[in-house]
């Protein structure tokens, strides 16, 4: 592999072998019996972009975000999220064509800007992904105790909700069981699982199609009205909460070492999961909103419990159903996006082996999986969804700051590079990215930026106790060219 010009050799603070921000990409493919399959095509990666996206986001955070903070304009909202995610979309869609590497913005952020940025954002997503799949699992309580009554059924009140939620409640029984059935799924091997994935995302399409075709006949108008109840600012703060509902994109990019032409397939599918899911964001919300005034929305189970008001039990059933398999494809895609970042992260030595080991059949990384669907289940077990969630948005917006900065960065400073896709409007897209990401980072609470820096500080002692000294012996030299990595299969 043909080195760069090493800046400060011997410094820490270089790009030389010694230096935090040596440029590194991914070792070259293990022999054939000790690498992932590449079974993935564009169909297949689509529909787990597609599941990613849509989940919980719209059939649970969009109630809530209408009733409290948005009103009608939650619209407005998705489409802020959208286009901000959007801009990020396309600098993602561009490394995926140059580093079709398992690890995303990992992968992507120690290429260009260094191996200590690359650890940072991947020691952020860990948290996040494994926080997401906790999250979705919570939401999907509202729906499963909506169908649960709907057919007469009672749950003891002890397992339907994390202590502090209700009274009588001390765990969220139902979460814990999705979070360790989507790791037992993950862990029957990737062709199995993607075919469930797709399946169960084709029904939840189907599902969200049903909503719009059928409750655009039940809108009214007035219900509209006042359109932005809390104000324009209502509308942006809402944005950045519902940013959690516009990034599955980011998970879909940690399983370009399963998929096959990666470097052509995997921007497509990026760009296509995003348009598909921001045209049924869209009409999802036109109906929520214009079924039931803004204020009488069930934050909990809305389109279902907006359907039954408006006489039409069955079809909220159906909803229902829908929505707890849309959660479940999120869980899936965000477990299979964090099992994937940490087999990468231990292939290149900034963890230990053991933890990104490949199942000697399946040639998955099942003990990844297995210690993250376990820590998602405990989480979504013991905690609030508010608690869950809190440091979901920050930590994706910061990843989505740093890939839209390094692929700007990357394009003027090495612009020879075979790209499988190039980001439209260089350089305002990705700036716009950085922009709208940063703007809407400040609207989270202070509380969440302090906690998200304690996180980030535990992962620089990791790195300086572990990593650093454990991936020179796995990867060793300074700053390499991108140009030398092999062309993916």
């Amino acid at each position: 592999m043909r080195k760069e010009t090493a800046v400060g050799g011997g410094s820490l603070f270089g790009t030389g072998p010694n230096g935090i921000f040596r440029r590194t990409v991914p070792k070259p493919e293990e022999p054939d019996d000790r690498r992932m399959l590449r079974v993935l095509g564009l169909p297949q990666l689509t529909m787990i972009g597609v599941g990613a996206i849509i989940g919980a986001g719209i059939f649970s955070l969009a109630g809530a975000v209408a009733r409290d903070v948005a009103g009608p304009a939650v619209l407005v909202s998705f489409l802020i999220a959208g286009a901000a995610s959007l801009c990020a979309a396309f600098a993602y869609a561009e490394f995926a064509g140059m580093v079709p590497r398992a690890g995303s913005s990992y992968t992507y952020a120690a290429a260009v800007l260094g191996e200590v940025v690359g650890w940072i954002i991947g020691w952020d997503l860990l948290l996040e992904y494994t926080a997401i799949v906790a999250t979705v699992s919570i939401g999907m309580s509202g729906y499963a105790g909506f169908l649960l009554e709907s057919v007469g059924i009672d749950l003891p009140v002890w397992m339907l909700g994390a202590p502090g939620t209700g009274e009588g409640h001390r765990v969220d029984l139902i979460a814990m069981l999705i979070c360790l059935g989507v790791a037992w799924l993950l862990n029957r091997g990737t062709r199995t699982s993607a075919k469930v994935d797709v399946v169960l995302t084709a029904v939840k399409i189907a599902v969200v199609l049903l909503v719009v075709v059928v409750g655009l006949s039940r809108v009214d108008v007035a219900n509209l009205t006042p359109f932005a109840p809390f104000g324009w600012g209502g509308a942006v703060t809402g944005a950045a909460t519902v940013f959690f509902a516009v990034f599955g994109y980011d998970a879909l990019s940690t399983a370009a070492e399963e998929s096959v032409q990666a470097r052509r397939l995997m921007p497509k599918a990026m760009v296509w999961s995003l348009a598909i899911s921001m045209v049924l964001y869209v009409g999802a919300c036109i109906v929520l909103t214009g079924m039931v005034p803004y204020h009488q929305i069930n934050p909990d189970s809305g389109f279902s419990s907006a359907f039954a008001s408006s006489g039409l039990p069955a079809v909220a059933v159906v909803i229902a159903i829908g929505a707890i398999l849309g959660i479940v494809t999120v869980s899936f895609s965000f477990l299979m996006g964090a099992s994937r970042l940490w087999y990468a992260m231990s292939r290149d030595g900034l963890m230990p082996k053991w933890f990104g080991q490949l199942h000697p059949v399946r040639r998955v990384p099942h003990r990844a999986t297995w210690i993250l669907g376990v820590v998602a289940a405990v989480l979504a077990g013991l905690l609030p969804v508010q608690q869950a969630a809190e440091l979901t948005n920050i930590g994706v917006l910061f990843a989505f700051v740093l890939v839209c900065a390094a692929v700007t960065v990357l394009r003027y400073r090495r612009p020879d590079l075979p790209r499988g896709f190039r980001c439209p409007g260089m350089p305002v897209v990705p700036v716009l990215g950085v922009l709208f990401s940063a703007w809407l980072m400040s609207f989270l609470a202070a509380q969440t930026w302090l906690r998200f820096a304690g996180w980030l500080v535990v992962g620089l002692l990791v790195y300086a106790l572990y990593g650093y000294r454990s991936t020179r012996r796995v990867m060793p030299g300074g700053s390499v060219d991108l140009s030398t990595l092999d062309e993916a299969r």
